[in-house]
């Protein structure tokens, strides 16, 4: 080979180091993922607004948590896709150890103090941590890290690893007992590996033995939540059988939702419906209950309209992304969120089992409003970064070859 022939063979990112820096440094501010910041703004001030109706004294801590998580979101921009890449499996295997650490017997009450007969949170002095919240974000990172060149999961038997990725926080997070926040580890996968490339044979397939799996782990759920997924099959039957017991709740919450009409009622008629139906976790997990009877359908459909907004923009920033990892990351994060909301309203309006799920940005929390915004930087992380120099765009799929970029 002649020595003029040697620059051809270089790699372009080896240009020179002024240049390579240069160029890494250089984002494209211009992105949909500003769509998904805007949406949470605006979820965040509605929730803020809601929780004022009957807990005004949270608004002010409501509001320093949504400044540490946008804060968090912040932060989480600022690594690089290669960096996420190698903090995905210790953060899983931590919380995969927290998990644990929840449900060990013996575990002092000061660290692990159970509520309600659940072990979801351990005390760190200042706030409550849930680590079931950290694992939605564990879990979209690894399975993007997993999947973002690989061909395995075109095939049925290469679905096993990236399933059991999210099965076993799932399971653990299943045990503490919580079932909504469990719920949510299936579409989010289903949702990655989709994006990913997987056969829809294959993902029927899965769906249906995840339906035969559901219901083999009916034995592992807790009285309460069985008599919680019959007590919303009686209230769509206009069955009160459960109405003074387990179904108390989502009864009260169907009322308020019906008093809210089409605009709602002022703030202090809608404390007083409130209080008046004794609606508990009313900033909270029924926080949408609290806004349909502030401000009525238009409430409704403001927050609707708001994850719609969201969801758009997380869509847009993974369909402008052309890598694997950031966009994986970019789908699992809009379809975690997505699904959260459609979780937390469908309870709330009786279409679903009362499951202690929060409306994302709305309902009061500590861990989870923090949560909820990390993904949103993680997809702002993936909207304003350019691909590497020698990016190679995976999921582009001929007759079972990967095409790449």
């Amino acid at each position: 080979m002649s020595p003029s022939a040697v620059p051809l063979m270089r790699p372009a990112g080896r240009l020179g180091v002024g240049a390579h820096r240069s160029w890494r440094h250089r984002l494209h501010w211009m992105t949909p993922a500003w769509l998904c910041v805007m949406a949470a703004v605006g979820l965040s001030v509605v929730g803020l607004l809601a929780i004022g109706t009957t807990r005004p004294e949270l608004v002010t801590k409501q509001a320093v948590l949504a400044v540490m998580g946008l804060c968090a979101a912040a932060i989480i921009t600022l690594p690089s896709h290669r960096m996420l890449q190698r903090i995905s499996w210790p953060l899983l295997a931590l919380v995969v150890a927290l998990l644990i650490l929840l449900l060990l017997p013996g575990v002092p009450e000061a660290i692990v103090r159970p509520r309600n007969g659940a072990r979801r949170w351990i005390n760190l002095m200042v706030l409550d941590f849930q680590p079931s919240e950290l694992a939605k974000v564990a879990v979209v990172l690894v399975l993007a890290t997993w999947l973002r060149f690989r061909r395995h999961h075109r095939r049925l038997r290469g679905l096993i690893p990236p399933l059991l990725i999210a099965l076993v926080p799932m399971v653990l997070v299943l045990l503490e007992p919580d079932l909504g926040t469990a719920l949510l580890f299936l579409p989010t996968t289903l949702a990655v590996l989709i994006a990913a490339g997987a056969r829809w044979r294959d993902m029927i397939t899965i769906a249906l033995l995840g339906l035969i799996g559901a219901a083999a782990m009916v034995p592992l759920l807790r009285p309460h939540q069985r008599d919680r997924i019959q007590a919303m099959w009686a209230q769509i039957q206009d069955d009160v059988t459960f109405q003074d017991g387990i179904g108390y709740q989502g009864a009260r919450a169907m009322t308020l939702v019906g008093a809210g009409g089409w605009s709602g009622h002022g703030k202090a008629e809608s404390a007083h419906l409130i209080r008046w139906n004794h609606l508990p976790e009313e900033h909270n997990d029924m926080i949408f209950a609290v806004i349909v009877t502030r401000w009525g359908l238009w409430g409704a459909l403001l927050v609707w309209g708001l994850f719609g907004l969201l969801l758009v923009g997380g869509l847009l920033t993974a369909a402008n992304c052309h890598e694997g990892f950031g966009r994986l990351v970019a789908v699992g994060a809009t379809v975690l969120l997505s699904a959260q909301m459609v979780v937390n309203t469908g309870m709330t309006i009786g279409l679903m089992p009362i499951t202690g799920m929060t409306l994302p940005f709305v309902s009061a929390g500590g861990s989870s409003l923090v949560v909820v915004w990390l993904l949103i930087g993680l997809l702002f992380n993936v909207g304003i970064r350019p691909p590497s120099r020698l990016w190679r765009e995976g999921f582009e799929f001929n007759d079972g070859q990967v095409q790449h970029g």
